[in-house]
């Protein structure tokens, strides 16, 4: 089961494991702000919008064309910007790391 690091907009952490579902499930359901998943997981409204580590996107690669459709409307995205929802935690190895927009770890990358 991976253990995951999300790093929030106050300067906080939260670390959370998980097996089955999305990477948006799993922060949704812990409660990490700025995780919303308005759309269920549709890839269809960037509620979900995170930041990758260099291990996590060389590990998932770059947003899909429809995940890019999305996060082109997203004023904080970036080339290392996904959608939570189209991240499967099954796919992911331990210890990688997650930013969401507007926290101090984004801003200084």
């Amino acid at each position: 089961m991976p253990a995951l690091t999300f790093h929030l907009p106050d300067g906080s952490t939260r670390r959370l494991e998980g097996q089955t579902g999305t990477l948006m499930e799993l922060a949704r359901n812990a409660g990490i702000p700025g995780i919303v998943g308005e759309c269920g997981g549709a890839c269809a409204c960037g509620t979900c919008h995170v930041r990758l580590c260099p291990e996590a996107l060389a590990h998932l690669g770059p947003a899909t064309t429809d995940e890019r459709n999305i996060l082109d409307f997203e004023d904080s995205a970036a080339p290392d910007s996904r959608l939570a929802c189209q991240i499967s935690l099954a796919a992911l190895p331990d210890g990688l790391t997650f930013t969401l927009p507007g926290s101090r770890q984004e801003e200084a990358t």
